[in-house]
């Protein structure tokens, strides 16, 4: 099996997974993730060889803690594509060219979709599920600029709250637990493995909402503009090889979660399960128009609120001719995920019209 792992001890070292006598007829390609169950379909596609498959040499980077950090990277040229959400707005707003390729977590076939993000609660904080208002006063972690802050953001709209009445805390995902633990905070929103670890590790934690379809979930393949118009077919192979991931991680996902106990540092077996479980409703690669639509209500809800000082068009920053040239040479890889609407299904030279 082709494919290196950086690991950050000391000096980023390149590590061979295993060695081919066809490596130099593979394309190398440096990818980076989030540390982060949803972004699992990257590693799992390295280690069931389905990179070397579709004749790529990739080397994937020691998993960054945030999409801030990981787009740090991107931009520094670390790195040619990274799983990146919400954190890719405000790099747009802020001039960096990113078009975003497909989906690692998502859905095509429906606009909600957020079942890997939770509200977890200390006990006595007295946040109630059944009457989200309860989130008046208190002080609740989230990540500004990335899908767990687009979540809380809809939560506090959803109690009819405005966003002054809730303490918003910017906290990175690892360091949630141990807030929650300490009593700095009374509740925080993240995305898995964390909600699952917290209600584990800090007695009494519980979860106040998990879902429900707030938000649409903006979680994106990513590339600098140039470099993904000089390497479309390159792209190509790199997202077939990942949709071929995502189906092996619906169809397995006890497999899958051991592979996340090796990719997430300290990530207990049955949490990585529990995770996978709602993982797996959303591993989705396909774009749709739900996905523009998402794009697009999440600029416009950032720039209302004041959280970005700008907006973009979204069919600027949304390079789908990849990803629908591999759903139509490859429809047995999403043959096992619902139908995609007529009237959101796109094509080449598609245009999204708010």
């Amino acid at each position: 099996m082709i494919g290196r792992l950086v690991l950050a001890v000391g000096l980023a070292l390149a590590v061979p997974i295993a060695a081919s006598a066809q490596d130099d007829d593979l394309i190398e390609l440096n990818a980076g993730m989030v540390s982060a169950i949803d972004q699992l379909g990257l590693p799992i596609a390295l280690e069931q060889g389905f990179f070397e498959e579709h004749g790529l040499d990739v080397t994937i980077a020691n998993p960054y803690a945030t999409g801030v950090d990981a787009l740090n990277a991107l931009q520094a040229g670390e790195v040619d594509t990274v799983q990146v959400g919400v954190p890719m707005i405000g790099a747009v707003v802020r001039g960096m060219e990113l078009v975003a390729l497909a989906n690692y977590s998502g859905n095509a076939a429906q606009m909600g979709s957020d079942t890997t993000m939770a509200l977890v609660a200390r006990e006595g904080s007295e946040i109630s599920g059944d009457d989200l208002s309860t989130l008046r006063g208190k002080r609740v972690a989230a990540s500004f600029g990335t899908i767990n802050h687009l979540y809380v953001l809809a939560l506090i709209d959803a109690a009819g709250l405005e966003v002054a009445d809730v303490d918003l805390v910017n906290t990175p995902p690892p360091d949630m637990t141990v807030a929650l633990l300490s009593g700095g905070i009374d509740a925080f929103v993240g995305w898995d493995p964390w909600p699952i670890v917290a209600q584990k590790d800090v007695p009494g934690a519980y979860e106040v909402v998990r879902g429900g379809n707030h938000i649409s979930y903006l979680g994106f393949n990513v590339a600098m503009r140039d470099w993904a118009n000089e390497n479309g077919e390159i792209l190509e192979k790199f997202l077939a090889a990942l949709s071929q991931a995502d189906q092996w991680m619906r169809q397995n996902p006890e497999d899958a979660a051991q592979i996340a106990t090796r990719w997430i540092p300290g990530l207990d077996p049955a949490v990585a399960l529990e995770a996978m479980e709602y993982n797996i409703q959303q591993a989705d690669r396909r774009l749709s128009a739900n996905n523009y639509a998402a794009l697009h209500a999440a600029v416009e809800t950032l720039h209302g609120l004041g959280f970005i000082d700008g907006t973009f068009d979204v069919n600027e920053h949304i390079n789908s001719g990849p990803i629908v040239n591999v759903m139509a040479d490859h429809p047995e890889l999403f043959s096992d995920l619902p139908e995609i609407p007529a009237d959101v299904a796109i094509g080449e030279g598609y245009s999204f019209q708010p």
